[in-house]
């Protein structure tokens, strides 16, 4: 198994457990996820969720050789990226966010980071797009031109300026980012659950149709990408280990 979970009360903790792969999301990762999150959706005696990876890193985002997978009936990409939440989910960030990693904390709600956790969206850097939310997202949770810099350069943001920046609400000491994740959804429990979950539904009815254009938009870039070179040159670099060598933009 490579995703395992365990109940803290009205607490679900969902852990992505792939350490030799970084967490990268495959086929059957993707599957352990939306099953986890499935069931906490539909237990009324869970109130939050607390999805994490392993001490070392959160997510590499999608496993490169294996694929990532069918998108789920409920969760979409990852079995998290296009789940309409019902009831809050924390992401608890220790070690790397890359790629599909980022863009799963940025599908949670809430987000806190270990101090030594860093994000980052490489995708460009590969002759790729982000095509699992970023794209959509990037721009609401992070100011535009911290999202433009980052999807455009493939640099990384360190945990203290994404907590500046206000993506990450809540920053822990190393390897506490789970004991503090719980600490943020016991603070959530104590309120209404219909009430948080009410909350929920009117934050996400706002940001519907910009969802649906991100997506949309997303679409195009991708057809734009698989039509050209660079989507081959920059994955037999990444996997050859060599610097790429890019062609001339295409309009």
């Amino acid at each position: 198994m490579t995703v395992s979970t365990d109940r803290h009360g009205r607490v679900l903790v969902v852990r992505i457990e792939r350490p030799e792969k970084r967490n990268a999301i495959d086929g059957p990762t993707a599957e352990g996820i939306d099953a986890a999150l499935n069931g906490f959706q539909d237990d009324p005696g869970l109130w939050v969720a607390v999805l994490t990876g392993t001490s070392e890193v959160f997510c590499a985002g999608t496993d490169i050789v294996a694929g990532p997978g069918e998108p789920t009936p409920r969760g979409g990409p990852y079995g998290i990226i296009r789940r309409r939440h019902t009831k809050p989910v924390v992401a608890a960030v220790e070690g790397l966010a890359l790629g599909g990693g980022f863009e799963i904390a940025m599908a949670c709600d809430l987000v806190v980071a270990s101090a030594t956790a860093s994000f980052g969206l490489p995708e460009t850097r590969r002759g790729l797009v982000a095509n699992s939310g970023a794209l959509a997202r990037a721009m609401r949770c992070l100011p535009l031109n911290v999202a433009r810099e980052l999807l455009l350069t493939g640099a990384r943001l360190d945990a203290r300026r994404a907590h500046e920046v206000g993506f990450v609400n809540r920053l822990a000491e190393p390897g506490a980012a789970v004991e503090v994740a719980l600490e943020l959804a016991e603070e959530i429990c104590v309120a209404s659950p219909t009430a948080v979950s009410a909350t929920l539904a009117a934050l996400e009815e706002q940001w519907a149709d910009a969802e649906d254009q991100g997506w949309a938009a997303t679409r195009r870039a991708e057809v734009r990408i698989a039509e050209g070179p660079d989507k081959r040159e920059g994955l037999a670099a990444f996997a050859e280990k060599r610097p790429p060598v890019w062609s001339d933009p295409t309009p």
